[in-house]
């Protein structure tokens, strides 16, 4: 027999769920009986028939302040004309997608939705906390938000092996645990971790426990993996006593095993979730690249760098490209709570604006040749080629004053990948072919087209290879690659072309959290907007010195978000992979080629806009490109050598600009030309090396 309190849990649930708007049959039955056309409805709400249209059909939700507006109407016209007594509208159809003239104009309604925020939640009560020894004052940004009572310790604890645990904010508690099952156990019943959801559809992020080598050793783990992985996958043998111990306690690990990411888990029960994540450090879970120096800190920076990692972008479940997919997902969950109109339950239904729960196979040529949708059709059309610069300006083109001139100074733009994310609108559906269509700059998709009759100045890359060099003929290449060739004046006539009827601003609730996060972190460590470039660029040079726990946080962010751009496109791995197999990262909605091809075509022909008009307003070529690195002659060792400004002192627009936010540059890195030169003749790119000593840069994401 359920208990009250367990009753009024159950329905509490329900009540979160429960959508602010009828359902959209019934939108559309109170505004035809209120005798309103949908015309007539757009223009009160300051919006288009179309998108009224998708509010009465469930193809997109109004957003704040419309949502209000909108509900007040429906709920007047509600008192009105109630339902009782008079048939209700049947829902409006929605026609099945149709063959379509080769002059498809766009999808149906590209509808960019901005992410709910989750409502503010009351400050916890009083909890008990003692001091840590190695308790550092957190920054001053990264104040924890209002506290959700149902998670009064924080997201996350890092477990040291004298059994303390240590949290966010300087809170310690008493671990009791002496087994992973007990410590489990404990973290669900006890601890008070976790977090509130991202978005109202989404769930509640699972508590996290990073186990110190000590802590490790005294659960019963090695402190290393040494004798006990599978050198590909990294974990525990199946017949370890810590498996043993999970699997006879009636807990279950998910496929990837216990690893140095191990998620430890029973099946829900109703809205509850019974889940708990574990990070080994000494199993280098936190990987210098992405978490530099970390692993080496006190446990009470770990908990520092990784709760403010938490606050502002989410609980770490793996590595950082794992992470950037994880957000994606929970701030564009792709279910959500649906009134069934024959039964008047409550099921799951896809969440307008997400990429849904079921995978989809790509277009020809946005796939490889291994994949199964591609190597069984016996596509040989060839396939897009939209990656990040890899360019070195033939050295034939540079003159004698560029030769003299002292230095070759790098620029760096700031996450570039995040900036080509902002309101970038991409394929929400399947791809549908056609020939000869006519070009349309608003719609995504794949294009073959030839574009090698644009011509473009030699010193420059061509903005429409990898390489830089020009085009030899008809290829296939996203959207924005064709617009731009389309913006410097070339008549664009596609031979072909795979495009989707249905779109949205899929990243961009995702470039909102990202972007802040890169933002106040900097600001944490100096560098805030505020700043001349002056001053920018000497708070950039000490910046990692000023706390370096932050600055492992803002090279987390750095890393959240490369890869996960790059794992929209993840490759198959493992020697005994054969070509038309399918392999793990493409049965997931997330494996989308076709928006990592996006991002990176705008990316490239953003740098590639800025190399342009940089060349109008000083007449400077660049040396080379390396993803979002350029490199230009100067006459001084400073960007301000060279970068255009107005007489009165401002940034010309248009070129590059230094800053700290996404899309502005730094300073990568200086050297004599007379180096960069010598680099260029013997076919290496400066833009690697411009840091000086083994630094390299990232290629791509």
């Amino acid at each position: 027999m359920a208990s009250e309190e367990e009753l009024f849990a159950n329905v509490d649930a329900l009540l979160e769920e429960e959508p602010q708007l009828p359902s959209p049959a019934e939108r559309a039955r109170l505004r035809e009986a209120a005798g309103i056309t949908q015309a007539r409805l757009a223009g009160a709400l300051q919006t288009t028939t179309q998108t009224v249209k998708n509010y009465e059909n469930g193809r997109s939700e109004p957003k704040s302040p419309r949502l209000e507006a909108y509900q007040r109407l429906l709920k007047g016209w509600a008192a009105k004309h109630p339902a009782h007594g008079a048939p209700a509208a049947a829902p409006t159809p929605v026609a099945a997608p149709q063959p379509a003239p080769e002059t498809f104009a766009g999808p149906a309604a590209p509808q960019a939705t901005a992410p709910e925020e989750p409502p503010a939640a009351p400050v916890a009560a009083e909890r008990p906390v003692r001091p840590a020894s190695s308790r550092r004052p957190a920054a001053k940004k990264a104040a924890a938000p209002a506290t959700d009572p149902r998670f009064p310790h924080g997201p996350l604890a890092v477990l040291d092996g004298d059994g303390s645990a240590y949290g966010v904010d300087g809170l310690v508690l008493d671990c009791p645990a002496t087994t992973v099952v007990e410590l489990v156990e404990w973290t669900l019943k006890e601890s008070g971790l976790g977090s509130a959801k991202l978005h109202r559809h989404g769930k509640d992020g699972d508590p996290l426990i990073v186990l110190t080598a000590a802590a490790a050793v005294k659960l019963g783990l090695p402190e290393r993996l040494e004798g006990f992985q599978e050198r590909r996958s990294l974990r525990l043998d199946e017949d370890h006593p810590v498996v043993k111990q999970i699997t006879k306690a009636k807990w279950q690990l998910t496929q990837r095993g216990f690893g140095p990411w191990a998620r430890i888990y029973r099946k829900a029960t109703g809205s509850q979730r019974q889940c708990v994540q574990l990070a080994l450090l000494s199993w280098d879970a936190l990987d210098s690249r992405s978490w530099p120096g970390v692993a080496e800190m006190a446990p009470a920076e770990v908990a520092r760098v990784l709760g403010v990692y938490a606050q502002r972008v989410i609980t770490p479940r793996g590595g950082t490209a794992v992470n950037g997919l994880e957000l994606m997902t929970a701030l564009r969950p792709p279910t959500r709570p649906v009134r069934d109109e024959e039964t008047g339950n409550w099921v799951s239904g896809h969440n307008p604006g997400s990429l849904g729960t079921e995978p989809m196979d790509p277009a020809p040529p946005e796939g490889q040749p291994e994949h199964p949708a591609v190597f069984h059709s016996g596509w040989k059309g060839g396939f897009l080629n939209e990656e990040a610069y890899q360019w070195v300006r033939p050295v034939a083109t540079l003159t004698d004053e560029e030769c003299l001139l002292p230095y070759a100074v790098g620029l760096d733009l700031n996450t570039a990948f995040l900036a080509a994310a902002a309101r970038l609108t991409v394929g929400l559906s399947a791809p549908d072919h056609f020939h000869a269509p006519t070009f349309n700059p608003k719609i995504p998709g794949s294009w073959l087209v030839d574009l090698s009759p644009v011509e473009i100045d030699p010193r420059l890359p061509s903005p429409f290879t990898p390489s830089g060099e020009q085009p030899t003929g008809p290829a296939w290449y996203q959207t924005h690659t064709v617009a731009y060739a389309q913006e410097l004046g070339y008549n664009v006539e596609p031979l072909e072309a795979y495009l989707r009827r249905e779109t949205g601003a899929y990243l961009d609730p995702w470039h909102d959290r990202l972007k802040a996060a890169y933002v106040d972190t900097l600001a944490d460590l100096g560098v805030t907007k505020d700043l001349d470039d002056h001053a920018f660029l000497a708070a950039m040079e000490q910046h990692k010195q000023v706390d370096p726990a932050m600055a492992a946080v803002l090279a987390a962010i750095k890393g959240t978000v490369k890869g996960g751009i790059g794992k929209l496109f993840q490759n198959p791995q493992g020697k005994g992979y054969k070509d038309g197999d399918p392999w793990p990262a493409m049965q997931r909605p997330t494996w989308r080629p076709d928006i990592r091809a996006a991002v990176i075509s705008k990316a490239r022909v953003n740098i590639h806009r800025k190399l342009n008009n940089m060349a109008k307003m000083t007449g400077r070529f660049p040396l080379a490109v390396l993803s979002d690195c350029v490199v230009y002659p100067s006459p001084g060792s400073s960007p301000l050598d060279f970068l255009p400004y107005a007489a009165s002192g401002k940034p010309q627009p248009g070129g590059f600009r230094l800053g700290p936010t996404p899309g502005l540059a730094k300073l990568e890195g200086v050297q004599e030309m007379s180096w960069a030169v010598d680099l260029m003749e013997k076919g290496f790119n400066p833009a690697r090396h411009i840091k000086g000593g083994d630094a390299v840069l990232d290629d791509g994401e």
